[in-house]
């Protein structure tokens, strides 16, 4: 009597040996399904998660599991055309094979192909279910395609969102919009393979979806309320680099505010800030109008007559204000080289203490804008600053210096990236007005009623300076703030 084990190689042949497609389909979806299980294993064990594993993983040796398992019975059917003018020879046979499940060998063989289709559907399965995870992952979106996604990956990752899933910002709850996504993905991934897609990347704000779906999701507009402080540290350019601060009561609002404060104006739940954009990056507007809860005009003011073409306008489609308008770059945020020494200052991570710090290292950073050699042209600008002006703080204090280089290198790779032609500002942030126009591009004495009422630029509207540029505030005295 035949051993089991035997009996069941036969039976697994007979499936897979009719043929040379059948081998071949067998094959590919067994070894296939063996690395699948192997590199699941390797992903649960490696927890950095790298992103070509993934690929292979979820996306390539999962066509090839399927690609075998399809050469089953495509060789299957090219055995039955083979032998089809025999069987119709034969007596009482027809075209289609007749299924004998009381014989044995049958019956062995519909057993294994029950089996055989359970194990494929369960890593299907598995598959399908970690492709999507992995296709809606941080890792995914930033680090597949490396140099198209680098500027926005590097800058997520140094950003108060950087715990914050790309898809949760991006996408938002729902199948409507998973579904757009993946299919705005397909010519995204087309783009990048043809080498087709812009450099830089312009800030996709015509099709982003609407914030109560993504960012009120965490953010609860109604619970904004109230004043803040906010302090802002400068440092100056002399030797000792001084630093200085402004202090900001910032009217915060929020939903039910009364009217005053930021959020209570711009998001209130009663009324409505609908604007009409000048141009595709929505960074002049021509036009604001403001509506209550039932939809009727409050307010509507235009920009002055003839400064915007009126046929481009009537074109022009009217967007309904909210938090990405203000809040443009909440997680892809690209300092100033000012800005970012500051911080990188205040933090320590740059030695306050080391003379003309701020001038020198302001002055290499402007000059790097993206060429080839930039960073070598930081560091060298440095030492030769220091050589001339204070050659004994590079014998006294040169790990102080080389410390301060290598930040200031840092700071020039996470805001320019030649490669995509990212260089300082090309992604300026709407929220305030240092980098650019910000609230001024609707409050302005320009933008008025037809009465000639303007919405005006009162800074006390969204905040009121308690101290400015003071190198010893009394007010954060007051407050025990320092």
């Amino acid at each position: 009597m035949p051993e089991p084990r035997k009996i069941w190689l036969a039976v697994l042949m007979s499936l897979y040996g009719r043929n040379w497609i059948t081998l071949l389909g067998g094959a590919m979806a067994w070894a296939s399904a063996m690395l699948i299980l192997g590199l699941l294993g390797l992903l649960v064990v490696d927890s950095s998660h790298a992103p070509y594993i993934g690929i292979l993983t979820f996306m390539v040796l999962p066509g090839a599991f399927i690609g075998g398992l399809l050469l089953i019975p495509v060789g299957v059917l090219w055995d039955r055309f083979r032998a089809k003018k025999q069987m119709e020879v034969d007596a009482g046979q027809g075209p289609f094979p007749v299924l004998n499940l009381n014989d044995v060998h049958t019956r062995r063989v519909a057993i294994a192909v029950i089996v055989l289709t359970g194990f494929n559907l369960l890593i299907l399965a598995t598959v399908t279910y970690h492709g999507v995870v992995f296709m809606d992952s941080p890792t995914f979106c930033g680090r597949v395609c490396h140099t198209v996604m680098e500027p926005e990956y590097v800058s997520y990752k140094d950003s108060p969102h950087s715990r914050v899933h790309c898809v949760d910002c991006h996408i938002g709850p729902g199948a409507p919009w998973f579904v757009k996504s993946k299919l705005s993905g397909l010519g995204q991934v087309i783009a990048v393979t043809l080498d087709s897609y812009e450099r830089p990347i312009p800030t996709p704000v015509t099709n982003l979806r609407p914030s109560r779906d993504t960012c009120e999701q965490c953010h609860w507009p109604e619970r904004f309320a109230g004043d803040r402080i906010k302090v802002l540290t400068q440092f100056g350019e002399d030797e000792a680099n001084t630093p200085t601060k402004t202090v900001l009561l910032m009217h915060i609002g929020g939903g039910h505010g009364g009217g005053k404060g930021i959020h209570s104006w711009h998001i209130n739940p009663e009324k409505r800030t609908i604007y009409t954009p000048a141009d595709p990056q929505r960074k002049e507007i021509a036009r604001v109008r403001v509506e209550n809860a039932k939809g009727e005009v409050i307010e509507e003011f235009h920009a002055p007559e003839g400064k915007y073409d009126a046929a481009t306008l009537a074109k022009t489609e009217e967007r309904v204000m909210d938090c990405m308008d203000c809040h443009s770059r909440p997680t892809h945020i690209f300092r100033m080289p000012a800005r970012a020494m500051d911080e990188a200052l205040e933090a320590g991570r740059i030695d306050p203490a080391l003379p003309f710090i701020k001038k020198a290292g302001l002055e290499a950073l402007s000059g790097a804008k993206g060429a080839t050699g930039d960073e070598e042209q930081i560091a060298r600008q440095i030492r030769e600053f220091y050589e001339k002006e204070k050659p004994e703080i590079l014998k006294e204090q040169n790990q102080k210096v080389e410390a301060a280089i290598a930040e200031l290198q840092a700071i020039y790779r996470r805001n320019v990236f030649p490669d995509m032609k990212v260089t300082w500002g090309t992604y300026a942030s709407n929220l305030g007005h240092e980098e650019s126009p910000g609230c001024f591009r609707c409050h302005n004495d320009e933008m008025t009623t037809k009465d000639g009422k303007a919405i005006g630029q009162d800074c006390t509207i969204c905040h009121n300076v308690l101290a400015w540029d003071e190198t010893d505030p009394e007010i954060l005295k007051s407050l025990e703030l320092q």
